[in-house]
């Protein structure tokens, strides 16, 4: 293909793909707000009545009364997991039991569990570089885990198989995605459908083979009906997917959408201001471009994936 040329899936017609879509389960936890309130007044009673031997016992109990006097109002604004008993700012995210945020927020603020690292990521990758052979046994191991893994509720109920992930241990390129749809579900392997076509001809463009790079997603379970991915269930896999990119240590790693950015990277920014640069990741360079799925529904986004391509290929010594 001359550096001229127009690659054939640029062209590519549009198809329906899935959309992924928003789904919010909200729940509320008050049961330790009433507690607190109660043992609040009750403390305070007794203050009052001159008891301040309370707030040094000898047994160590001892009570915060400047923390005692915040209004009703603000304690009930406190939501968050049961351990916690302090008033949050308005801008933090709560969770339930279950894993899933307070219905106060309608959408997941700033500094939502999405929008920083789930999993604090050291400056390099951990361990040593390994032989092919020894990379592939540690990746079977952690598919054996991921497959035996039943901490999302939902997820590993509603799912047929894990989609653990694909291609060559060594690649010096991995792409992921955010969440295996209805066909991978079916056949335990990443971007195999409409979606997954359409990659593989973005990466024959590109002079890359499927069979050269590695492609994974950030969960592996398929969300329900193709929603995202929740914070929650981001977080739990978080460490498998961590693992992964230990073992295979590239030097490239191409966020497939905004999920898959904003887990990555911890951030909130939005995909096209995190596209056209390279973000650093350990010891890997991030490069941010369109899902495929995205394409099939918004051909017209086709030419600045092309962009972001020949931009990975460059690095790659390559000019496209």
């Amino acid at each position: 293909m001359s550096p001229r040329e127009t690659p054939d899936w640029l062209n590519f017609s549009k198809q329906s793909g899935y959309v992924p879509q928003y789904k919010s389960i909200w729940q509320s936890v008050v049961a330790e707000i009433d507690l607190k309130n109660a043992l609040t007044q009750q403390l305070q009673s007794l203050h009052r009545l001159g008891l301040s031997a309370l707030l040094a016992g000898k047994d160590g109990l001892s009570f915060d009364f400047s923390e005692a006097q915040q209004s009703p109002t603000e304690a009930s604004d406190v939501q968050s997991a049961p351990t916690v008993t302090k008033a949050a700012p308005a801008t933090a995210v709560a969770e339930s039991p279950v894993g899933q945020p307070d219905k106060k927020a309608a959408e997941p603020p700033v500094k939502a569990a999405v929008s920083k690292p789930l999993v604090a990521a050291p400056s390099a990758y951990q361990g040593t570089s390994k032989s092919r052979q020894e990379r592939e046994q540690q990746l079977s191991i952690i598919r054996s885990e991921v497959e035996a893994c039943q901490t999302c509720y939902e997820l590993c109920r509603t799912r047929s198989q894990t989609v653990f992930g694909v291609g060559n241990p060594e690649s010096k390129v991995v792409f992921i995605g955010e969440g295996p749809g209805a066909n991978e579900d079916r056949q335990g392997e990443p971007f195999v459908g409409e979606a997954g076509k359409l990659l593989d001809k973005i990466l024959t463009a590109s002079t890359l083979k499927r069979e050269q790079v590695y492609i994974l997603n950030t969960v592996k379970c398929r969300p329900p009906n193709n929603r995202n991915p929740l914070p929650a269930e981001l977080e739990n896999c978080r460490g498998f997917l961590d693992r992964q990119l230990d073992v295979i240590r590239p030097e490239f790693i191409v966020c497939l959408g905004s999920v898959a950015a904003k887990s990555l990277l911890g951030t909130q920014s939005s995909l096209g201001k995190l596209r056209k640069q390279f973000h650093q990741y350990r010891e890997s360079k991030v490069l941010v471009t369109y899902h495929p799925a995205y394409l099939l529904i918004t051909p017209s986004a086709k030419t600045y994936v092309w962009e972001d391509m020949k931009m990975l290929m460059k690095e790659l010594g390559v000019d496209l």
